[in-house]
């Protein structure tokens, strides 16, 4: 057996390959889409079932219930042991019943101004479909209604009054209530958007903990819908939050316009390159853009008119501007 080095001779017609041209390795990283506003988006838009929303109703009808009876019991007994303890028992508790009587009435005024807005809307797009003035002159007459005791529409209210006369056909008349009254409320509403956009790609980029992002993800969400209706006139309560984000974001998610695709990343505040460099990076800026969609939807539901002769705001340029110079360049 030979002690010395062995010697393999190599084929001399063997292709010489240069190691800078073999192809870079594979990215390991998952493509971002967007996951944490996915995750919240289902969340939100679930619908419960019929028997999770019978057990809920009758175990809250039967907490309620022992709770009444238990209340009672303890003020009457109060009453019968020390009249004057039970008497202040007594008070209080009608004072929470009253409170929680002006919460139920602030919350059927908050659903019926919601419902006044659903049938404006509505109403709108029949005058436009059909060319129809006088319908469109009972939408203006909504409008005055909706926004009478809103300063900030003073000058579009008087400004419609001015030149409403001088319009014969629907369409032209709902385009001057579009100019005149709703453009500044659009500009609030594109402000707001561009804030919650920001601050969840904020979060999603530099905050490490886990299920931090879905959380900035619902909160801000939830915050950008209440404000945009609250901006149009709608000014949901809690429980008209909660029955308006689902409404959009229930359409979101059956339009199937949640999932983001190739081309909103690379256009978006160059998420492409950004997800190779730091895919945290890439997700919030997907997060974000997945949040201007929220929003774009929220204020096509909240706002009293169609989109006719105002531009739809653009999702890429919301967040164009809303992440510009958060990743750089």
């Amino acid at each position: 057996m030979s002690k010395g080095p062995v010697l393999f001779d190599l084929d001399e017609d063997a292709p010489q390959v240069d190691p800078s041209l073999a192809p870079p390795p594979p990215d390991v990283a998952p493509v971002t889409r967007g996951a944490a506003m996915q995750q919240a988006a289902v969340l939100l838009a679930r619908r419960p079932s019929v028997l999770g929303r019978w057990f809920w109703s009758l175990l809250l009808s039967i907490l309620g219930l022992a709770i009444s009876i238990s209340a009672w019991n303890w003020a009457a007994g109060l009453l019968a042991a020390t009249p004057v303890l039970g008497l202040v028992v007594t008070i209080l508790l009608l004072l929470f019943c009253c409170t929680l009587a002006a919460i139920a009435i602030r919350e059927a005024i908050a659903f019926a101004r919601l419902r006044r807005i659903d049938e404006t809307q509505r109403a709108a797009v029949g005058a436009l479909a059909e060319d129809d003035l006088q319908a469109a002159r009972r939408v203006i007459d909504g409008l005055r209604k909706l926004y009478a005791n809103r300063p900030d529409a003073a000058w579009g209210l008087q400004s419609l009054t001015d030149h409403e006369g001088d319009i014969l056909d629907a369409g032209g008349l709902l385009g001057l209530a579009e100019t005149d009254l709703l453009t500044p409320l659009d500009n609030a509403a594109r402000r707001e958007v561009e804030a919650a956009a920001r601050q969840v790609a904020t979060v999603t980029a530099v905050v490490p903990l886990a299920l931090a992002d879905v959380f900035a993800a619902l909160t801000s969400n939830l915050r950008m819908i209440r404000r945009i209706a609250e901006i149009y006139g709608g000014r949901s309560g809690t429980l008209g939050s909660w029955r308006l984000t689902r409404s959009v974001l229930t359409h979101l998610v059956a339009t199937g316009a949640v999932a983001v695709g190739d081309d909103l990343i690379s256009s978006v505040a160059g998420g492409g390159v950004l997800s190779k460099v730091s895919r945290r990076f890439g997700e919030g800026v997907v997060n974000g853009a997945l949040t201007a969609r929220v929003g774009v939807a929220a204020i096509e539901v909240c706002r009293p008119l169609p989109f006719h002769a105002s531009k739809r705001p653009s999702v890429t340029g919301l967040v164009q501007r809303a992440l510009t110079g958060l990743f750089g360049r």
